[in-house]
């Protein structure tokens, strides 16, 4: 116990009290002072790298020494990939409390918690309401400091994917209504491909978007392309309407023929009620009950900087519990080294089997990128990008998330 942290003191209060000029570079030390409040002897915050392949450690004083784990062969990865406090044996008959870092339903890391005897079960809220401000801590340092940027790359980032990071919303969101998450690859090299979505009261709207070419003219191409999405969506114009405002902008900004292909949606949370626009894009695959429907007919418009007319308006009524799929091709188009695409089936497959494993939405897509690597035998031959959306009516536990 230091003199920061006296005894008696409320966990919570007491770290947020602290946290208020608190710098990114200090975090690691205040957070593992302020677990002693928990009966923690020490504590370790892991943040997730940019592939979610693993956790690596925040130094600071007072934090133990650690080294990364990998997020498929560690208990603290066991804990990431379950979303649920785990435990493990620690020396000298010490106990590892490792619980989530969520920032909503976004996985931000574990919180490593060292117990010098087995810690009560019923303190188990007070430590996931702990690791909770933690997980927020981290997030919003993370908008004026590049401390934890830097410590979650394991490889140089090119100038493209730092582009796009700092261009997408968090990969997970979860309400009662909507899980929304998302992947993207390659991590450290992304360049045309991108996502974007919002939600807005009884109103979900979600893009995937693929720019023409490669590095740093696809990024600015989607930079142009999402900067008029969103300015579109905020003025509450349609689907059509949307799509005409980036179709301008983009043949306004990139003469030649430039283009990108994307899929608009548009989901009514209460009603269940899912409406699109498809710029030369795949279509939405809708999964239920454990099967691929079938293709909706709809008619795509060209790609977006292409148009010379509005594009079709197509819609589809959901059940509650209908998974979505919005993907660019390199999900699909993914070859293997003898030629076979990766394909829809395939795809509608890994999502079924995640769910009926219990994989909650982001994990099934953090094991669906490294299928889709390993088809391609770990040579992924263009920028893969897939949104997974399930409407809900409200009921369900929360705890899949």
């Amino acid at each position: 116990m230091t003199s920061t942290t006296p005894a008696g003191q409320d966990p919570l209060r007491s770290l947020l009290r602290s946290s208020h000029h608190l710098p990114a570079d200090r975090l690691g030390t205040v957070v593992s002072r302020h677990a002693t409040l928990l009966g923690a002897r020490a504590a370790v915050v892991y943040l997730a790298d940019y592939e979610q392949s693993s956790l690596v450690p925040v130094p600071g004083e007072d934090v133990p020494p650690r080294t990364p784990l990998t997020v498929d062969g560690s208990v603290g990865g066991l804990a990431f990939r379950r979303v649920e406090v785990t435990r493990s044996p620690g020396h000298d008959a010490a106990v590892r409390l490792w619980v989530p870092l969520l920032d909503g339903a976004e996985r931000v890391g574990v919180l490593e918690l060292l117990f010098d005897a087995e810690p009560l079960a019923e303190q188990d809220d007070e430590r996931r309401a702990f690791a909770a401000l933690v997980a927020e801590l981290c997030v919003t340092r993370s908008a004026y400091s590049d401390v934890f940027a830097r410590l979650r790359r394991t490889r140089p980032m090119s100038l493209a994917a730092e582009i796009q990071w700092d261009l997408v919303p968090p990969l997970t969101f979860g309400t009662e209504r909507v899980v929304i998450s998302a992947a993207l690859e390659p991590s450290y090299g992304i360049g045309g491909d991108t996502f974007d979505y919002a939600v807005n009261g009884p109103v979900a709207d979600l893009m995937v978007l693929d720019a023409m070419g490669h590095g740093l003219p696809a990024a600015l191409l989607a930079t142009v392309a999402v900067g008029a999405y969103r300015s579109a969506r905020r003025h509450e114009r349609s689907l059509p309407a949307t799509s005409e405002a980036m179709n301008t902008a983009i043949a306004g900004q990139f003469p030649g023929s430039q283009f990108a292909t994307a899929l608009l949606t548009r989901l009514d949370l209460l009603s269940g009620r899912l409406s699109w626009v498809n710029a030369g894009h795949g279509a939405p695959l809708v999964v239920r009950d454990g099967v691929l429907l079938p293709a909706h007919p709809c008619r795509p418009a060209l790609p977006l900087g292409l148009q010379q007319g509005p594009a079709h308006e197509c819609e589809v009524q959901l059940r509650p519990g209908d998974r979505v799929l919005l993907h660019t091709d390199g999900i699909t188009e993914a070859r293997s080294p003898a030629g076979e695409f990766f394909g829809e089936e395939r795809l509608a497959d890994f999502v079924v089997r995640a769910e009926t494993a219990g994989d909650p939405p982001p994990e099934t897509l953090r094991r669906l990128m490294r299928s889709v690597m390993d088809h391609q035998a770990g040579r992924l031959q263009d920028d893969a990008t897939i949104v997974l959306v399930e409407w809900r009516t409200g009921h369900e536990d929360q705890l899949t998330l």
